[in-house]
């Protein structure tokens, strides 16, 4: 395994100029040896660029790469000694299930006794011993996608594994074990592995440490309790969660805050820059309050969804809606009703030009 720190920046056209010239912003990022890591965004935030560039299907236009301090920025894939597991299963279909699990193994001149062991090793962890003398091309979308991923797991000596999207084509039920799968891999084989993914919950689910990106942009690297409690960053409030965070303008006033227009009692020692301000609250740190409760607002309901579990009320405060995740059994609501809830308590969060006060 290798400790892997990046100092770069990327740009498919030549002679960049602006920020949207960059498909990666000017970063500085490092995975430490035997880290869990996933990559999170949405579609062309720059995630599979950087992991491209960690392979070295592409070479940065800008910057560095370091692999334990040695500079590989113009290295092939093979000299870096990475193994790579793309969205869709790349399968040879002549070969049988432990053809295909010990090709890199043979490839590389490896014993035949030692690609037997490892490869009944790597098999026992997928679940795939009662299989490996069958042929590969029969197989199920899952199954293809496990001998896939068995083939990027099988060497030992690798300087990291890289995951792009590899369960975009698996069942829903079959991605929850899989994630959990390669959770145990990671347990037990202390790889340094980094998954690309736009689905919050197999990076939340996956991941030691997520990276969320936006444009081309590093906006947040923490554990998924981090993510949620203290988004560094509007998008990450956004993106993380379901419904995603609240936010609404506000301005500090002698003895409150106004919110989205609304005057609410409120006292802190909260220190505010003199810029336009929002604070941003949870669905689930939303609760119901009696009337001039302090910290709390009245509010039209617009939309009630009762998913059983809880219900998602959403309320309308100015001309902003927002969203409280509510337990099903609290009163009925009434669209059109009026409702006191709280946005200002210990889990509110306040934000300017973006970015965590």
């Amino acid at each position: 395994m290798s400790k892997i720190d990046l100092h770069l920046a990327h740009a498919y056209v030549k002679n960049p100029k602006n920020e949207s010239d960059y498909a990666l912003l000017p970063l500085e990022m490092s995975f430490a040896d035997g880290g869990a890591y996933a990559l999170l965004g949405p579609s062309g935030c720059g995630k599979t660029t950087m992991l491209n560039i960690i392979s070295g299907l592409i070479s940065p236009s800008e910057g560095h790469i370091l692999f334990d301090q040695k500079d590989v920025t113009h290295a092939t894939p093979q000299a870096r000694n990475i193994a790579q597991v793309f969205q869709f299963p790349v399968i040879y279909d002549t070969m049988s299930v432990a053809e295909n699990l010990g090709f890199p193994l043979r490839n590389r001149g490896v014993p035949t006794a030692q690609i037997k062991q490892r490869v009944g090793e790597i098999a026992e962890i997928l679940e795939l011993n009662a299989i490996l003398n069958q042929s590969a091309s029969g197989q199920t979308a899952d199954v293809k996608q496990k001998i896939s991923l068995g083939r990027g797991l099988v060497r030992p000596d690798v300087s990291a594994i890289l995951f792009d999207e590899p369960l975009t084509v698996i069942d829903p039920h079959l991605k929850w074990q899989l994630r959990k799968k390669l959770k145990q891999i990671h347990r037990e084989l202390k790889l340094t592995l980094i998954y690309v993914t736009h689905d919050q919950v197999e990076a939340l689910t996956f991941a030691d440490q997520v990276i969320v990106m936006t444009r081309g942009k590093i906006v947040q690297t923490g554990t998924a309790t981090e993510l949620f409690e203290r988004p560094e960053h509007t998008f990450v409030g956004y993106f993380i969660g379901s419904p995603g965070m609240n936010f609404l303008p506000i301005e500090k006033k002698p003895g409150g805050i106004q919110v989205a227009g609304t005057e609410v009692i409120w006292s802190t020692d909260q220190i505010f820059p003199n810029q336009a301000l929002k604070l941003g609250i949870r669905p689930e740190y939303i609760t119901l309050a009696a009337q001039d409760t302090p910290g709390a607002a009245p509010m039209y309901v617009t939309q009630v969804q009762n998913l059983g579990t809880h219900t998602i009320l959403s309320a309308k405060l100015g001309e902003h809606v927002l969203k409280a995740k509510l337990p099903s059994h609290q009163e009925h609501f009434a669209i059109g009703s009026i409702v006191w809830l709280s946005v200002l308590n210990p889990h509110t969060c306040f934000y300017a030009a973006e970015e965590l006060i």
